[in-house]
């Protein structure tokens, strides 16, 4: 079992940069892939990020976000982070971190997930 608690959301001006961090319970962290996905009003939860824990960490990001945001992990402290810069008006949405064994874009295919954190970028 792992539970996952977001933090670092808020409300940011489009141009400005937020870092979330999720905190994940449980001796087995570094066994997960990490993935971060939102949800904004009206649309379906998105794949955002992914990064896997072995062969260097590779991370995996959304067209609609690569080259701004930036997933990381530190094993040790069993948390993965999502770095925004360049925020925009469109990022606007609830945050969720989550936790599978595998790496896959379709969000079914993880097993935990935390409770979200806003993030609202004015424009």
């Amino acid at each position: 079992q792992v539970q996952l608690v977001e933090s670092g959301g808020g409300l940011v001006q489009a141009g400005g940069s937020l870092r979330l961090a999720c905190a994940a319970s449980g001796r087995s962290f570094r066994n997960y892939v990490m993935g971060w996905s939102r949800q904004a009003p009206g649309k379906e939860r998105e794949f955002v990020a992914a990064i896997i824990s072995y062969g260097g960490g590779a991370q995996y990001y959304a067209d609609s976000v690569k080259g701004r945001f930036t997933i990381s992990r530190d094993n040790a402290k069993n948390t993965v982070y999502l770095q925004m810069n360049n925020l925009k008006f469109e990022d606007t949405a609830v945050y969720y971190c989550a936790a599978g064994l595998a790496f896959s874009r379709n969000l079914n295919s993880y097993d935990y997930w935390g409770q979200g954190t806003q993030v609202t970028v004015s424009s």
